[in-house]
């Protein structure tokens, strides 16, 4: 009986939070071919509603958003809606296979669901195969009727979406790559707002303006949507203030330089505090693996066009070195929780399911009769304590949860790594002992309001790097993040327990780790991504 009646106290809470203000914000989403032409070329993508970005989604904190989304492309697609927690609504998640099955091509899906205890800036993307790469868009919570920002109301808010292009067809790309089982081709450009900016070939047309107007201020709401990169952006001559990341309000940090990675999303706010001029905003990889494996070096670039200014020639930002991890570090460890926000939650201080992580990539056996380029004939494999997480193919997991079908998971995810060694020595870095993996799709059960604690443990099997993490359904807190193995005794003492940042999505340091606290206390099947370039 205590499932029922939690959700339909749920339910009831649900119900009278939302009265007050909540709207119905309906959409349709037409996923279909489009031609396009970028960097010389013409090329077929896969998009939203013939954009690229796809649409823009607006709504308040407690509206319910209905998106009908009719799958017109030759590819198999879900939608899925990164960050939002989906309380009740584990269906509308989106993550194939894992909370619904594929919508098929010629067929259509309707997602309901209710944004609840949520403001700031998330974001939608597909999520089969490569499509990411070119259908995604920015969802944007703002505050209900009767409430205000904790930050002086910006003059005007502009979404910054960057993105990823390839000079192929992505699909193509992500097959050849799981078919030999190297890393794929990287991309050939970044964009902001979907345009790759005016360094690159046949581009000048294709640059991001933004128009703003002296002493005015601007809220940049800023959307990693790349697949495999961590971004450095700057604007010439301007601080930025950060004051939210992944829809959780932070203390006002003034930088720079901010740093996000795949999946993550910045909200900063922008003074246009400079004499009249043209101003570079620009983004480039940060990259964290030592040459390891190759990476996009080029610049996506836009420009601050101030009302009044009388020359077009643009100011560049000096971005910092595509190696350079202290200023990415800097970054990502000085944030802070804003414990005043309206929805800020206290850090549990009762652990109930302690689990550590070791992530990266390791080794798989290559198939029979296939030739795979990874290091002894074996292909890359990303894993979790040597677990490599492979999607059911006949069955949703969350469908055979709901209805009792066996043979779809299991639900022996380790808690531990299965060996422990000198994680972060690179001496491991291609120990046979240590490097094999084996596809599985394994769980992990935890009671319903238990506390669980993870730390994320970067290894140097292959190759180290930064790593994002991504957690379906949840936020969590970052309790602390450092370099080298985790200390379990020195480590615990650098944990902030009263205003570490919120966040859904976590970028691992290189060669470190990561702690990260929340309370399962939204039933259903989540999913822990590790976001890699092999799965």
């Amino acid at each position: 009986m205590a499932r029922p009646v939690y959700l339909l106290a749920c339910a009831l809470a649900l119900l009278a939070s939302t009265l007050a203000s909540a709207e119905i914000v309906e959409q349709s989403f037409y996923v279909q071919n489009l031609t396009i032409q970028r960097l010389c070329q013409e090329r077929v993508i896969t998009a939203v509603n013939g954009m690229l970005p796809g649409p823009t989604i607006n709504v308040q904190e407690g509206d319910t958003l209905v998106i009908h989304v009719y799958n017109l492309s030759p590819y198999n697609l879900t939608i899925h809606w990164h960050g939002v927690f989906q309380l009740l609504s584990g269906w509308a998640d989106g993550p194939e296979y894992a909370t619904q099955c594929p919508i098929r091509p010629g067929h259509s899906y309707t997602y309901k669901f209710t944004i609840t205890r949520q403001e700031g800036t998330l974001w939608w993307h597909a999520h089969v195969q490569w499509l990411r790469a070119t259908v995604y868009g920015a969802l944007i919570i703002r505050p209900r009727a009767g409430r205000s920002y904790p930050f002086p109301k910006p003059y005007k808010e502009v979404p910054i979406v960057l993105g990823e292009w390839w000079n192929a067809n992505v699909v193509d790309v992500a097959n050849q790559a799981l078919a030999s089982g190297v890393p794929p081709n990287v991309s050939d450009a970044f964009t902001i707002n979907g345009q790759p900016g005016d360094l690159y070939r046949c581009s000048s047309k294709h640059t991001f303006k933004l128009k703003v107007v002296q002493g005015k201020t601007y809220l940049l709401r800023i959307v990693n949507a790349a697949l495999n990169n961590h971004l450095f952006f700057k604007i010439a001559k301007h601080n930025m203030i950060v004051v939210a990341v992944d829809a959780c309000y932070t203390n006002p940090y003034v930088t720079d330089v901010i740093v996000v990675s795949p999946g993550q999303t910045t909200d900063v706010l922008l003074i246009a505090d400079q004499p009249p001029a043209y101003y570079y905003m620009a983004a480039r990889s940060y990259d964290s693996t030592g040459g390891v494996a190759q990476f996009d070096n080029t610049t996506t670039t836009g420009i601050i066009v101030y009302d009044g200014a009388t020359s077009s020639a643009s100011i560049m930002p000096v971005l910092p070195a595509f190696n350079d991890t202290p200023t990415a570090h800097k970054f990502f460890s000085n944030l802070t929780g804003l414990v005043t926000s309206p929805f800020w939650t206290p850090v549990p201080l009762k652990v109930d399911e302690p689990m550590f992580i070791t992530m990266g990539l390791g080794m798989a056996a290559c198939a029979a009769n296939a030739t795979c380029g990874g290091p002894n004939g074996q292909r890359f494999a990303a894993s979790m304590n040597n677990a490599s997480f492979q999607f059911p193919t006949k069955l949703s997991m969350l469908q055979a949860f709901s209805n009792n079908v066996d043979g779809i998971y299991t639900t022996d995810l380790p808690d531990q790594p299965p060996l422990k060694f000198d994680y972060t020595n690179s001496k491991n870095s291609l120990n046979q002992s240590l490097l094999m993996t084996t596809k599985s799709t394994k769980v992990k059960k935890v009671k319903f309001n238990s506390t669980v604690e993870i730390v994320l443990q970067n290894t140097a099997l292959v190759g180290m790097e930064n790593h994002p993490i991504h957690l379906h359904g949840f936020n969590f807190h970052v309790l602390a993040q450092g370099f080298g193995n985790f200390d379990p005794v020195n480590d615990r003492k650098k944990f902030n327990l009263f205003n570490p940042q919120e966040r859904n999505t976590i970028g691992v340091p290189v060669g470190g780790w990561a702690v990260v606290r929340f309370r399962a206390n939204n039933p259903g099947e989540c999913l822990f991504r590790l976001y890699s370039f092999i799965s």
